[in-house]
């Protein structure tokens, strides 16, 4: 596993360390587009690599571990329709209720064995703002696959409270806590690095350079281990 570990970090560094210039020279996109992009599939990468160390440490067989694209059908609730007043509105739903759905999909589907355990959202920051949408999405999926796990993976957190610190047991911020007290999902948060998010402080710039410490991979690795053997 420490070779795995050590080939994401050094990763992390060559793409937060020289994504800044090549921002700056692009001449095809925006410089925030690139950044944003640059940081958004660095994180995705990474879950996906802990995911794939995690299993891996539970002596699981790779082929029995993959990630699905497909976006999942989220079908229109009966009790809706029965609640519309218009009659032709509600008739017009029922003769077309194969078209009614929402197609759903958060940045990681973890499938083991063809069967769906763990949804991930992937942030290069989180607010509370953010989360909101998050947890519908998640409730969402959760109306389907009730059994199903839900991780927020994010490199910093703006979220208020202790996500971003080293301790074992985090408090979180009264913010997320009121947030998450009005939906029935249960979010493991995995925050990569210390310190809360400031705007004005990004990471890919020199002078605000935060290092992405094994310590963080090896308890993000525990949580997926968790995750994966419900």
């Amino acid at each position: 596993m420490e070779e795995e570990l050590n080939s994401i970090i050094e990763a992390y560094d060559d793409l937060i360390k020289g994504i800044e210039k090549e921002a700056k020279v692009s001449t095809d996109r925006a410089y925030g587009g690139i950044i944003r992009a640059g940081k958004g599939k660095l994180v995705e990468s990474i879950a996906k690599e802990l995911i794939k160390i995690s299993w891996e440490e539970m002596r699981g067989n790779l082929e029995d571990l993959h990630f699905a694209n497909k976006k999942i059908k989220i079908p229109i609730k009966k009790e809706y329709i029965e609640k519309i007043k218009n009659e032709e509105v509600r008739q017009y739903i029922k003769d077309n209720i194969n078209e009614f759905y929402y197609l759903l999909k958060t940045d990681i589907h973890v499938f083991i064995k063809e069967e769906f355990k763990i949804a991930v959202e992937c942030k290069a920051y989180t607010e509370n703002a953010m989360l909101k949408r998050i947890l519908v999405d998640f409730t969402l999926l959760k109306s389907l696959y009730p059994n199903l796990s839900f991780v927020l993976f994010q490199l910093e957190s703006q979220l208020g409270g202790d996500y971003s610190s080293d301790k074992e047991i985090k408090f979180g911020s009264p913010s997320t806590h009121t947030l998450l007290s009005y939906f029935d999902v249960e979010i493991n948060i995995i925050t990569l690095l210390k310190g809360e998010r400031k705007v004005d402080q990004p990471i890919h710039k020199e002078e605000f350079y935060k290092p992405l410490e094994k310590d963080a991979l090896k308890e993000a690795v525990q949580v997926f281990k968790t995750l994966l053997i419900r």
